[in-house]
């Protein structure tokens, strides 16, 4: 069972191509299911489109559902097409997002730690001025977000759990115990962690999360799923079955996928 369920589209303003491309690309790889999981908006805030280059309007949410549900249909037989959305977390406005989900019928929905004490987790800056007690600080605030959404039953996947290394690797070699308490965290909550290859595009060169963090959530028996984050047609699948093999040589049977918020496993 081949499927990919972390992909963007140009709605969301930084990614390229029509939602229909990526489907007909997903269809190209040989895809069976193909998610559809754009950035959410910005619910809390007062504009409908704060920033046109980071996620959708408010007010285009709807749209968003209502093409992915039609694609769904016209392409039955061809490919599973499943309605997800990428979400931001922000535990203080949790309760906007859950009421927005709960209006449409998606099958997961993924959450993800975009910011952190204010700055992009991408944002590279943050760390030239920090000591290193700092920096061990800023990653378990990162990781006690992390944990926080695995608790908060809103989602079925957690995405890139170690992407705040993307354009600083030496994030991976900032010791802290916080890793193995949030894999702990996440395996007792039952959501899954993606495997997601985008960080190839980026400094640090390779996959979300790294294999060691892979190991660590085999252990503790945490569910993987898989995501390419594609912001490209052309990426959609990228490295699946890299990605195969790198689990089963962990010693992974098995990746999970959703339909209508129901765990469905894949063998390897």
């Amino acid at each position: 069972m081949l499927f990919d369920l972390h992909t963007h589209h140009d709605r969301c303003g930084h990614a390229i191509g029509k939602m229909e491309e990526y489907i007909k690309s997903g269809i190209d790889k040989g895809l069976h299911y193909i998610g559809i999981s754009d950035h959410s908006p910005l619910f809390f805030h007062e504009d409908d489109r704060p920033f046109p280059r980071y996620s959708m309007a408010k007010s285009e949410f709807v749209h968003y559902v209502e093409e992915v549900l039609k694609l769904k249909e016209a392409y039955k037989g061809k490919i599973e097409v499943l309605l997800g959305v990428e979400s931001d977390f922000y535990p203080h406005h949790l309760h906007l997002y859950t009421k927005e989900y709960e209006k449409y019928p998606f099958d997961y929905i993924i959450g993800s730690v975009h910011y952190v004490n204010g700055k992009s987790i991408f944002d590279k800056s943050r760390w030239d001025v920090l000591t290193e007690a700092q920096r061990i600080k800023e990653k378990e605030d990162y990781y006690q977000l992390i944990q926080e959404s695995a608790k908060s039953g809103v989602f079925q996947i957690l995405g890139h759990i170690d992407a705040m290394k993307g354009y600083y690797p030496a994030f991976s070699d900032i010791q802290t115990p916080v890793i193995d308490e949030t894999l702990k965290i996440i395996g007792e909550s039952g959501v899954s962690i993606e495997v997601n290859t985008s960080g190839k595009m980026k400094a640090v060169g390779g996959w979300y999360p790294s294999d060691d963090m892979l190991e660590r959530a085999f252990y503790y028996n945490v569910d993987i799923t898989f995501g390419s984050d594609s912001h490209n047609p052309e990426r959609i699948g990228d490295d699946l079955f890299e990605v195969q093999k790198k689990l089963k040589q962990i010693g992974y049977k098995e990746m999970v996928y959703y339909v209508g918020q129901k765990r469905q496993t894949a063998p390897l």
